[in-house]
């Protein structure tokens, strides 16, 4: 017999749809029966639900100013709402969670209105926009970077942190060992397709202005496009640095935790993945980010310390050349940035998630829960 449904409720990528599939194996141990509501988009990223627990209902993203275009958009977003009032009649959750992304609005809009409890997880300092338009009727608001100090809703929001996945925590307890000279000092540089566009050029740039000598004790791994990997590979071999470059990484969790300094953008599962580790690392926001959410993400890292943030426009060659070379010499600050990285990161986010889920589920308040009392 379970304690009971909870529905999570996630947009049909893989930045939702995976701190959703960390809680529901979190409550499924403590005994929920776990569904999940998403829409069409999400086939690839569900293998961790069982198939009888998923529901995709109708949805559409706000875009545009096209009135034909929003009437079609609002008129699907309509009827995904019935879609999941007939679900929730027949499931009878306890509590909806969403976890962002248009998709999350006929769920949560249709809990709230049925007078079901409502959780939305915000993994961004800044929040989207489904989350904004949902945050006043939600009963509790999870934060990933979120303050719970000060805001319109900081009366019910708790800073949780994002959950990161099982390959990131098998990584947290691996210690920060300082390269010093003439050790090898592994510089791993990631960031997405867009990012690895960018990077794959300034970065050999950059390390073609070090001292031969500092060349020398440099390790690259470094993420590139399809159709940059050869060229940067060849920029390597031309300069005499060590490098593995290649457009993904299976195991980069585990190459994060082998590294002395790290270059990548500033997602929130970038910036949660890297402070959870406890890494120290120069965060660059991709710059046409929707509302600049990663650098508000770069920026609440900065602020305790553990990291640096460039903004792309900045990060000339020449510039990137200065960070290297303090980096290659200042061993102990880096060690330094690192702790401070490490805490101010949340590798029990999951746990936290959960204790807040399952006492708003069985009826407690925010303030209750702030005030220490647990279901």
């Amino acid at each position: 017999m379970t304690k009971g449904v909870i529905v999570l409720a996630a947009g049909g990528t893989g930045g939702h749809l995976f701190p959703a599939e960390a809680l529901a194996h979190e409550l499924t141990k403590d005994g929920y029966d776990v569904h999940l509501v998403t829409d069409k988009r999400a086939q690839r990223f569900v293998s961790g639900f069982d198939e009888n627990h998923v529901h995709v209902v109708r949805s559409a993203t706000i875009a545009g100013k096209n009135p034909i275009a929003l009437a079609k958009t609002f008129y699907s977003l309509w009827q995904g709402n019935l879609d999941c009032r007939r679900l929730f009649r027949r499931l009878k959750p306890k509590l909806v969670v969403g976890f962002g992304g248009y998709p999350t609005l006929p769920p949560l809009y249709a809990a709230s209105r049925m007078g079901i409890s409502t959780i939305i997880h915000e993994q961004n300092a800044v929040m989207g926009r489904a989350n904004k338009g949902l945050s006043a009727r939600v009963t509790a608001i999870a934060g990933g970077f979120l303050s719970a100090d000060s805001g319109v809703h900081a009366a019910k929001t708790v800073q949780t942190g994002n959950p990161v996945r099982p390959t990131v925590l098998a990584q947290t307890n691996v210690a920060y060992k300082p390269s010093v000279e003439p050790d090898v000092f592994r510089f791993l540089v990631f960031g997405g397709s867009q990012g690895a566009q960018y990077f794959s050029t300034v970065v050999p740039a950059a390390i073609a202005l070090l001292e031969i000598d500092e060349r020398e004790r440099l390790f690259v791994t470094q993420q590139a496009r399809p159709e940059d990997e050869v060229i940067c590979r060849k920029a390597y071999e031309k300069l005499g640095v060590k490098a593995q470059v290649a457009p993904f990484f299976g195991n980069l969790p585990e190459m994060m935790a082998q590294a002395h300094f790290v270059l990548s953008r500033s997602g929130a599962s970038t910036v949660s993945e890297i402070a959870a580790i406890g890494r120290p690392s120069l965060m660059v926001p991709f710059p046409f980010a929707l509302d600049h959410d990663q650098a508000a993400n770069a920026e609440a890292l900065a602020k305790a310390g553990g990291g640096e943030v460039i903004r792309q426009s900045e990060l000339k060659p020449e510039k990137l050349a200065q960070v290297l070379i303090a980096a290659l010499n200042e061993p102990q600050r880096l060690a330094d940035i690192a702790a401070r990285a490490k805490s101010a990161g949340h590798p029990d986010a999951t746990r936290l998630l959960a204790d807040l889920v399952e006492a708003i589920a069985a009826g407690l308040s925010v303030s209750d829960y702030k005030e220490g009392k647990r279901a």
